[in-house]
């Protein structure tokens, strides 16, 4: 999408759009109006600038099979061609917006603009406000955060847990010390005793070097086999938890239902074809608007000398009598054929082709619905897909450290078990050579190597447990953040929750505040108020019970004797209808911030509006939107009295 100043000249080219063969169009910022009688391209032009825009709901000439629209907003060019194949009409080249699905329902307001139509229906508003809001987005986000929450409170415990288990290393630290400060003291004594015989040590120093050696050998081994239980309790702690992950993992992804790449195939094809199917459709529609616009224009005489051109000239005086006799108001010349024909046949084919445009745009809402259900279902697998593979993935990296962990703990117990034995071989040696070397001292030096071993095994000990609370410490910290991030997550949860509320709040919000000020600006009579309630009622799902919005417009007058009392929406005029569906569209072109994506707005078919309240509404619209281009009659433009842009002239 590309950005306009809002100085920024425009100039349009369009060949074959619609009815226009050519033309090229320059107009300045504000408001332009396009002036002219019935079929003089205006709504064609229209259509062009929307092409150019990125809408497909532009028709291309009957007799053209390639047209095309060139927009240049300064420096910046945007191009858009259509092609007919196989009877359909195909779009290519770069137009201003990639998505023109906001544009299309509240800024594009020709005649057949949805948000107008739902409102002379008496359809469901909420859902032309809604339509644009990805709500199976939102759900999905909603899912993810879920899970999020889940294993940040997950966490959160585990670091409790962990917590939990300070005090108890802390006390076991202490009696550590305690243990350590009495050894150590027990060790000074005996090599006190040790130093007090340094004679008799010497005499059998000789005798005892043997014995040394294999001291000092048992006390390397008996530190050996301390790390290896050490490592082998940790290792197994770990494994335990890892097996408790995998339970979890393997639980979960028992939930998850079979492969679901066909059915993405299918939702995917059967996209396609909806949008083909609904592609096809906005060109019927539009060929059908076309073609029912130009009958109504000839049976209301707008173009007068079609009808002449097709008269039949060399018909003798008689002839021409009869004709004068016949040219009533109950007859008029047929503009395919030339000939008489009763006005009310003609009106009666009108009726068909408007019941058949009806029955096009009913068919086009269904595909709408179906093509909202689709992608919701759509994101709802992806999002499952996404889901199970995530839990897959941690779970062939869970399976994996398990096996390496048991490999692990499988080397540690033979480690432990071979350096059992050797402990249990060196303790049987220095018995055999204390008896051999029966001495005090050398039961002294015995004792000291018993309590050095000891003293070793304890410090070792108590820095594993200063690790494991330093270790424990340094995580609890995260505590703290942990319980912001959860804070965060439950406030962008009620965020999304209220999301889909505040949209359609906003939506009842702005049309109520621009249809009271609108009511005011244009002074109808006999009508206090045009109002949208927002209001919710409970349907089944299925098996299920929800709660789903609804907006009911209410339309608020009074009698001449000041009664107010409500009244129906169909009792309306056509001119009140047409203006509260243009500012039910204001109101979406607010809501879903339209003006910054595309700061143009189209109006159309304002016919039954009287000029001076076109005028006024002109005025109106011209504060939302940068660009406002208004197709009228030379007898409506010469109402407005601002400094607009004219265009009077389309080829």
């Amino acid at each position: 999408m590309g950005s306009i100043e809002q100085t920024t000249p425009i100039k349009l080219t369009a060949e074959n759009i619609g009815g226009i063969k050519r033309t090229s169009v320059q107009f300045d910022p504000g408001v332009t109006l396009l002036v002219g009688r019935n079929a003089t391209h205006r709504t064609s032009f229209l259509q062009a600038i929307m092409a150019a825009l990125g809408s497909e709901q532009s028709s291309l000439k009957g007799d053209a099979d390639e047209g095309s629209v060139r927009l240049e907003l300064g420096d910046n060019v945007y191009t858009r061609t259509l092609t007919r194949q196989n009877g359909n009409v195909h779009f290519g080249g770069e137009p201003f917006l990639d998505d023109p699905e906001l544009a299309d329902l509240f800024a594009f307001l020709l005649e057949s603009n949805e948000a107008r139509r739902t409102v002379a229906l008496e359809g469901d508003l909420r859902e032309i406000i809604m339509g644009p809001v990805d709500t199976a987005a939102i759900q999905a986000n909603i899912k993810s955060k879920k899970a999020e929450q889940r294993d940040v409170e997950k966490q959160i415990e585990e670091l409790q847990n962990l917590k939990s288990k300070l005090p108890s290393l802390e006390k076991k630290r202490t009696r550590l010390e305690s243990d350590i400060e009495d050894t150590q003291l027990d060790l000074d004594e005996k090599r006190d005793i040790l130093d007090s015989k340094a004679t008799e040590a010497a005499e059998a120093r000789e005798q005892r070097s043997a014995l040394d050696d294999k001291m000092e050998e048992l006390r390397q081994k008996e530190s050996e086999l301390d790390r290896a239980e050490f490592q082998l309790e940790t290792q197994q702690k770990s494994l335990e938890t890892l097996e408790e992950e995998r339970e979890s993992l393997e639980a979960k992804q028992a939930e998850f239902g079979g492969d679901d790449h066909v059915d993405l195939e299918t939702i995917e094809s059967d996209l396609r074809s909806l949008r083909n199917r609904k592609q096809a459709l906005n060109s019927e529609i539009s060929k059908l608007q076309n073609v029912i616009q130009f009958n109504e224009e000839m049976l209301e005489g707008a173009s007068e000398d079609i009808a002449v051109a097709l008269r039949d000239e060399s018909r003798s005086t008689e002839s021409d009598v009869t004709d004068q006799l016949l040219d009533s108001e109950e007859t008029v010349v047929c503009w395919t054929c030339g000939t008489e024909v009763k006005r009310e046949a003609i009106e009666d084919t009108l009726d068909q082709l408007r019941e058949l445009r009806q029955s096009k745009y009913s068919e086009q809402n269904g595909i709408k619905s179906r093509i909202d259900e689709l992608k919701s279902r759509r994101d709802s697998i992806q999002s499952n897909r996404e889901e199970r593979e995530r839990v897959e993935e941690r779970l062939g990296e869970v399976r994996a450290e398990i096996d390496e962990r048991k490999t692990r703990i499988e080397d540690l117990e033979s480690e432990r078990e071979e350096l059992t034995s050797e402990v249990d071989a060196l303790n049987a040696e220095i018995e055999e050579l204390e008896r051999e070397n029966q001495s005090e001292v050398l039961e002294v030096h015995r004792e000291v190597n018993r309590l050095e071993v000891q003293l070793e095994r304890l410090e070792t000990e108590r820095t594993n447990v200063e690790e494991e609370i330093e270790d424990i410490e340094s995580r609890v910290d995260r505590i703290d953040e942990l319980e912001e991030r959860k804070s965060e997550i439950q406030r962008e949860l009620a965020d999304l929750r209220t999301r889909v509320e505040q949209v359609e709040q906003q939506a009842v919000d702005e049309f109520n505040d621009h249809m009271d000020t609108v009511l005011n600006i244009l002074e109808y009579a006999n009508i206090d108020r045009i109002w949208v309630e927002r209001t919710e009622r409970e349907v089944r799902e299925g098996r299920r019970k929800v709660t789903k919005s609804e907006f009911t417009l209410h339309v608020i007058r009074s009698s001449d004797d000041g009664v107010t009392y409500e009244d129906e929406f169909s009792h309306l005029s056509e001119s009140e209808r047409e203006v509260t569906g243009l500012v039910f569209a204001l109101a979406g072109y607010l809501v879903h911030d339209v003006y910054e994506k595309v700061p143009f707005m189209l109006l159309d078919s304002l016919e039954a509006i009287d000029s001076d309240r076109i005028a006024k509404l002109v005025d109106y619209f011209h504060e939302y939107a940068d660009y406002l281009v208004v197709a009228l009659l030379p007898e409506d433009a010469r109402a407005p009295s601002g400094d607009y842009n004219y265009v009077k002239q389309i080829n």
